[in-house]
């Protein structure tokens, strides 16, 4: 079935029974304001522009994709346009917090027009959510309700720009408390980098490895049940190395061991990594290593 799809946020506002937006293309909306979710709720949702939430005391469960995601105590997340997420609950809703809708034509014309996209965690899964401190969700409240003031207030020649440098100062505290949670989750984000490697080792290992060929980024996303863009990021803070570094290292490693253990030809043991071409595995290697595989070969005789 297809996601059922706002185009507007003055659509959203009809639907869930809220009164008209203030302004076309933004709205702040209290979640107290929405009680239940209604009796004909779409299995799946997708919009024509931005949601940026910030919930609490929920009772209800969200997918995103094939994922399940439950609230907890401070809680953000971040939804891009065509993003498909659904929202499921037994009950009337006890959630309060925020929501900030955000057409992307109301950047047109300002510096959010370029950085926008630099924003990563728009699209990261729903069960990535950023797990906020209470001194982080009083800043967090604190710019939302500044953004509120504005909305409430007479539309003028400065508004646009005022809610512009709020909401740039709301995406810039997200990406710093994105970047301390990647360093304080610490259990969570061990296992993650102990499973990547065992991901790894089991591709490499694999006697289909032929024929899978080469592992890729959204392969081990997946498998992790993370977005690739989530993965990279915790892994460049944790250490030091992209998902596409960390695959490369894996490679190199299986390589070097193939070159100095065995009398296979180059050919042969890159068609045994996954590569179609040996051409491209003597190029990836020399970059790796500074060395020809037949160079590093004969560095052992």
């Amino acid at each position: 079935m297809e996601p059922y799809k706002f185009k507007t946020i003055s659509e959203y506002h009809q639907f869930r029974g809220l009164p008209k937006p203030e302004h076309p293309l933004v709205s702040v909306i209290n979640f107290e304001s929405i009680t239940q979710i209604r009796d004909d709720e779409p299995q799946s949702i997708v919009q024509d522009f931005y949601a940026i939430a910030l919930k609490k005391h929920i009772n209800c469960k969200m997918n995103y994709g094939q994922q399940e995601y439950d609230f907890d105590e401070g809680t953000m997340f971040f939804v891009s346009p065509s993003q498909v997420y659904s929202i499921q609950t037994d009950s009337e809703l006890t959630h309060k917090g925020w929501l900030l809708l955000i057409h992307p034509d109301f950047f047109w014309n300002t510096s959010l027009t370029r950085t926008i996209k630099q924003y990563e965690y728009f699209s990261y899964s729903v069960n990535e959510a950023l797990y906020l401190s209470e001194k982080e969700e009083m800043t967090i409240t604190s710019v939302l309700r500044n953004i509120e003031q504005e909305y409430h207030s007479n539309n003028d020649k400065f508004s646009q720009s005022v809610i512009i440098a709020q909401l740039e100062l709301l995406l810039s505290y997200a990406d710093r408390f994105y970047l301390r949670q990647f360093i304080t989750r610490n259990i969570t984000n061990h296992k993650i980098v102990t499973r990547l490697e065992e991901l790894l080792k089991e591709h490499f290992d694999s006697p289909d490895v032929m024929e899978n060929g080469l592992p890729t980024v959204h392969d081990i996303a997946q498998s992790l049940h993370v977005s690739p863009n989530y993965l990279s990021g915790l892994l460049k803070v944790v250490t030091g190395l992209s998902t596409q570094q960390h695959i490369h290292e894996k490679l190199m490693e299986k390589a070097k061991e193939k070159l100095s253990v065995t009398n296979l030809s180059v050919s042969e043991i890159a068609y045994q990594l996954g590569f179609e071409h040996s051409q491209s595995f003597s190029k990836l290697f020399k970059a790796k290593t500074n060395f020809s595989p037949l160079q590093f070969r004969q560095s052992f005789n």
